[in-house]
């Protein structure tokens, strides 16, 4: 299934895209894409729905964050091989964890604010994982029973707050607007291997990253595990895994950053697209 939220900010209503790449309302059916739908159960009962026969919503709309619930934006820095190398960076010896504001949230297709006394906002495509049950002290073996699904994440950051600003990395990340996620939840079960999917990122229609989740130093079951060592997930917490290379801050010979005015394509084979304009705070 691919889950999503769609309609004005604030006033979004639950929905299912049909297999033909069309929104159906699922607001007859469910209230909202929260918590209790993420769980097993939850899911089972959306899955048990005739798609076909639910109202298609005409038109265009607006998609929001495609679920709501999430008390924990977890995320995973430095987990790509290849982006490691780009930044000058060691490789980890464990995953490398920091929190983005829930402020942060953004749906897939909405603006992203350059913050004021900004010169290095970034992007990032990144797997979002979803968590659909209660996961604390999970093995590594039953990790993917607590994940809902997969989504698209644009971590996107600002350099200097977050290097040279002093403090953790946290300051350069949660700016409002700097976690687009969507367009939709696709569930597990349509992605049979989440170590195995082709990633990008273009600004103003120029490739900026191509990669893929196989370069992962930590994949998505060993994240999960980790994570859940230190804090505990709840259903419509995300984990966003990290970045591939071609970041703004690693381009040669002289680093490249967003501005206003500015458009990036974001996508994940099999999980859907994200298009952002950039905008001033």
């Amino acid at each position: 299934m691919k889950l999503l939220r769609w309609g004005p900010k604030g006033l979004e209503k639950p929905g299912i895209l049909d297999g033909e790449g069309h929104v159906r309302d699922l607001s007859g059916i469910v209230e909202e894409i929260g918590p209790e739908e993420l769980s097993p159960a939850g899911l089972a009962r959306l899955a048990a729905v005739d798609v076909a026969a639910l109202p298609k919503v005409e038109g265009s709309p607006r998609l929001g964050v495609p679920f709501t619930g999430t008390r924990n934006f977890v995320c995973i820095g430095l987990n790509y091989a290849d982006h490691a190398a780009e930044t000058g960076a060691p490789i980890p010896k464990e995953p490398i964890i920091f929190l983005k504001a829930l402020t942060a949230l953004n749906g897939p297709n909405d603006d992203v604010e350059i913050p004021r006394g900004s010169a290095k906002t970034d992007w990032e495509v990144e797997l979002g994982v979803v968590i659909g049950s209660r996961a604390k002290y999970v093995d590594e073996a039953s990790a993917l029973d607590h994940v809902a699904g997969y989504c698209v994440v644009n971590d996107v950051s600002e350099r200097e707050f977050q290097i040279e600003r002093g403090g953790t990395w946290d300051k350069g990340k949660g700016h409002e607007t700097f976690g687009p996620v969507g367009p939709w939840l696709v569930t597990k079960d349509e992605v049979p291997d989440p170590q195995a999917l082709e990633m990008g990122l273009d600004v103003d229609g120029q490739v900026m990253q191509h990669g893929s989740t196989r370069t992962m130093i930590f994949g998505v079951r060993h994240l999960v595990s980790y994570v859940s060592r230190f804090m505990t997930l709840m259903p419509g917490d995300i984990i966003t895994t990290g970045t591939p290379p071609g970041v703004g801050m690693g381009k040669k010979p002289e680093p490249v950053y967003l501005r206003p005015g500015q458009q990036m394509r974001v996508w994940i084979a099999g999980l859907g697209e994200q298009r952002q304009r950039t905008v001033a705070a």
